[in-house]
């Protein structure tokens, strides 16, 4: 039995709590198809997208940019950045935290939303903004 949810009334921190478990799965997807599979290869390439430091960059990316996000979208980020957290942030700045919980919010929100394509589009231009910056880095 499924008790449906009123995804638009949940707070930013409920919206991220699902949004870091989808953008989570989507990364792990992810990184089997890149060929790793050593334990701690596959965490340390999972780190640079689900931690707080490369979530933040590609939200701020996102913001930055004119006609990345929608108005709806925005608000949903800013609801997730904006709701009091009751823990610290681990290896990352406040600003840093508050704005992953916000990315984290506008995952769980689109896919409670069922917007997939969006969702997908969204997590697959995360994914190249952060290997472009890990090549650059390897290349500088």
């Amino acid at each position: 039995m499924e008790k449906q949810v009123n995804y638009q009334q949940l707070n930013g921190a409920a919206l991220a709590y699902l949004g870091d478990a989808v953008y989570e799965q989507a990364i792990r997807h992810y990184i089997l198809t890149t060929g790793h599979t050593n334990p701690n290869q596959l965490h340390k390439s999972a780190v640079k997208f689900v931690g707080a430091k490369g979530q933040a960059r590609i939200i701020k990316h996102w913001i930055d940019q004119d006609n990345v996000l929608t108005d709806e979208e925005i608000a949903v980020y800013k609801r997730g950045r904006n709701h009091k957290a009751n823990t610290k942030a681990k290896n990352a700045s406040i600003q840093d935290y508050r704005q992953a919980t916000g990315f984290e919010a506008l995952i769980g929100w689109l896919y409670l939303s069922g917007k997939t394509d969006r969702l997908e589009l969204l997590i697959e231009e995360g994914i190249q903004l952060i290997e472009g910056e890990n090549n650059n880095e390897q290349t500088s």
